[in-house]
């Protein structure tokens, strides 16, 4: 590993390890994937990793290509003390709305770890159910945090696999290319096509 990124994972680790400091010991990363998205569901993905963990390109879900989030998915949940992922789908989304759909899936990620975290650090979400766990939310975690960047990670892989298999279900659309995003082409295919089961009725209806 080069200096420059032991040096990067140095700095991405010190929120951790101001709580390893205090005699925490299994610290909990969760981020989410997809709350922008026309279609398909939010996932949130959390994960507990050893103290000296240390996995080369851990980074912001956003900046690691989809070829490589897929390596470091495999790397992450392989070295894990514990890692869950929570699911909630379009329907849900349309019926409680993103934001309560995302802490939902929160939940459900918190409620499958095996083992049950002494701190969680989360990406810029508050007043949350976390089952009386403390938390620590933090602005841009996943750019800022080893843990919530892993986490990333692991929301993003599962929501794109999601994605691409719905994508062989509904190939007008060309989910396995913008993951259900609103770009120019998935716009395009929802007027001509209208929407699929999978759209968030309350995201396209400017679109239909």
């Amino acid at each position: 590993m080069k200096d420059k990124e032991i040096e990067r994972l140095n700095i991405l680790k010190q929120e951790e390890n101001k709580l390893y400091e205090k005699n925490l010991q299994f610290i909990c990363g969760i981020d989410e994937a997809g709350r922008g998205p026309l279609a398909g569901p939010v996932v949130v993905g959390a994960v507990i990793l050893p103290k000296d963990s240390f996995i080369e390109g851990v980074n912001d879900s956003k900046k690691v290509s989809e070829k490589k989030r897929e390596k470091l998915y495999e790397t992450i949940t392989s070295e894990a003390i514990a890692y869950s992922v929570g699911i909630v789908d379009h329907k849900k989304i349309d019926e409680i709305n993103i934001l309560n759909a995302t802490k939902l899936a929160l939940k459900i990620a918190i409620e499958g770890l095996k083992q049950r975290p002494d701190m969680i650090m989360v990406d810029a979400l508050n007043n949350m159910d976390t089952d009386g766990i403390p938390y620590m939310s933090i602005i841009k975690g996943d750019a800022k945090c080893y843990s919530i960047a892993a986490a990333s990670i692991i929301a993003k892989v599962t929501r794109d696999r999601i994605m691409r298999e719905w994508d062989s279900v509904y190939p007008a659309y060309g989910f396995a290319k913008h993951k259900g995003y609103g770009t120019a082409s998935h716009i395009a295919a929802i007027k001509e096509n209208g929407p699929c089961s999978i759209h968030r009725k309350t995201f396209i209806k400017n679109f239909i």
